[in-house]
């Protein structure tokens, strides 16, 4: 797998993508249409590749899913704002090979944060799985947080 900016003329099918992924959220405890915001927006989605933030996850020439990134270089942080992989392809490991290619895309990061509905079992055992700590609850959020233990730095070892 791995992700490039979004393309154009992806942007439906990444949406019809998204529609299908938060929508099985019910099975994890979520209420029907309580999905994210701009989830099933084709603007909105327009809107996050023009701003560079829209990633399309890639097996091949296979689109499986996407995730919304906020990198901020001046913290040496990334923002996870989400990820979905088509429900076609749920429970066949895609989920965590898109997140290993975000944190590989981003060399840089000293640190990965993102956030889930404390509802949502699924997300939540996915997060603490790869290694993500909770570093706060608010407004019915869990707010995530991966430090690498050493940044990705070149050493001069003479």
């Amino acid at each position: 797998m791995y992700i490039v900016k979004a393309e154009a003329n992806q942007i439906e099918r990444i949406v019809d993508m998204s529609i299908r992924a938060f929508e099985t959220d019910v099975n994890v405890g979520g209420a029907e249409g309580d999905c994210p915001p701009g989830f099933d927006s084709i603007e909105w989605h327009k809107q996050m590749a023009w701003e560079g933030h829209l990633y399309q996850a890639m097996i091949g020439k296979d689109l499986v899913g996407a995730a919304i990134v906020f990198p901020d270089e001046t913290e040496k942080s990334v923002y996870i704002g989400r990820i979905f992989i088509d429900s076609v392809y749920h429970r066949k490991g895609y989920g965590i090979r898109l997140m290993e290619c975000i944190e590989k895309n981003f060399p840089w990061a000293a640190e990965f944060l993102l956030d889930t509905p404390c509802w949502n079992e699924r997300t939540n055992a996915f997060y603490k799985r790869l290694g993500y700590r909770i570093v706060k609850v608010e407004d019915g959020f869990a707010f995530y947080q991966k430090r690498k233990s050493e940044p990705n730095t070149i050493r001069n070892f003479t």
